[in-house]
């Protein structure tokens, strides 16, 4: 059956739930929150989701080598770039991530570039979720403050609970598929695991900054326990592939949580579509390097050797170190 009709569907999803909230809320209020937005604030918002792609090329160069693919740390920049504004700007949300995989297969094949851009995402969640556990577990315990509502409590722990059984028992398998076996031991691997875990925390700390930031500039200062407790439900709902890169489920679930942290829903609006516009502008500069690859041919990379990985069964003695952009 033809997908055809995923793309357009999509879209159409995305203006409904414009059109819904909008008309829901106090849509003049929340362009007054928008117009009024302070450059200072946005710019550090700008800065922070920066940095969170230069960390997540960082944490993708080290996770590929696990694989067997080398590249240079400027051409995981400018590959990283490319996909986040692939991500933001088409359907689909993940059209950036292949992409790179595509482009990343070199000597050790699509498969393996594929599995490399899939666990390096898979650490940047799991940060993320890491400190929605946390921040939960602070607010849930803490007297007083920021109350939840007992069903997203509920949620967290009980999500928290099967990931830690999946990781324990993922870990103490001793019969996987070939690939699930790859990707358990590029996750595992000794000395290698520890940078991918920090520059995930790394990024996920920019991404949950710069909503706060947003969230400033337009008017709301979200204290540490929203940011940590609220920030990443509303970022989670991006990963859902029903809207072009979350637009309309961000904004939808921000007016129904901040209220939470004592702001109106118009302020969550206004932050989440601030937040979207700056990682927009965030993006720009993957678009010379999506200019440079449709008006120029790439020459073709060479392989390289590396020293093999122990611990990563099948990892390939050689792997394709990426020409630098």
């Amino acid at each position: 059956m033809s997908r055809a009709w995923i793309l357009p569907a999509q879209v159409a999803v995305t203006a409904l739930l414009f059109v819904l909230l909008w008309r829901q809320l106090d849509g003049a209020e929340v362009a007054r929150k928008l117009s009024g937005a302070a450059p200072g604030w946005l710019l550090a918002a700008l800065v922070a989701l920066i940095l969170q792609t230069a960390l997540s090329a960082l944490r993708w160069q080290i996770v590929a080598r696990a694989f067997g693919i080398g590249m240079r740390l400027r051409r995981a920049m400018a590959e990283y770039f490319l996909a986040q504004a692939v991500n933001q700007s088409l359907p689909g949300g993940v059209l950036g991530d292949v992409g790179r995989a595509v482009r990343a297969r070199g000597a050790a094949g699509l498969a393996r570039a594929g599995q490399s851009v899939l666990v390096e995402r898979l650490w940047g969640q799991a940060a993320l979720f890491a400190l929605l556990v946390a921040g939960v577990a602070g607010v849930t315990l803490a007297p007083g403050g920021l109350r939840l509502p007992d069903p997203l409590v509920l949620g967290v722990a009980l999500a928290a609970l099967i990931a830690g059984a999946a990781g324990l028992i993922l870990m103490r398998a001793r019969a996987l598929p070939d690939r699930a076996m790859r990707m358990r031991d590029a996750l595992l691997l000794p000395g290698s695991w520890p940078w991918p875990a920090l520059l995930s925390l790394g990024t996920a700390t920019m991404n949950l900054l710069a909503f706060a930031f947003c969230a400033r500039a337009t008017g709301t200062d979200l204290g540490p326990a929203a940011v940590l407790a609220l920030v990443p439900v509303i970022l989670f709902t991006m990963v859902l592939p029903v809207s072009v890169s979350g637009w309309g489920l961000r904004e939808g679930a921000a007016a129904a949580l901040f209220p939470l942290a004592g702001a109106s829903a118009e302020a969550g609006l206004a932050a989440s579509v601030a937040f979207g516009l700056v990682f927009l502008v965030s993006a720009l500069p993957g678009l010379p390097v999506l200019i440079f690859t449709r008006r120029a041919a790439r020459p073709a990379d060479h392989p390289t050797p590396l020293p093999a990985c122990p611990g990563l069964s099948g990892t390939p003695q050689a792997a394709s170190t990426e020409a630098p952009s």
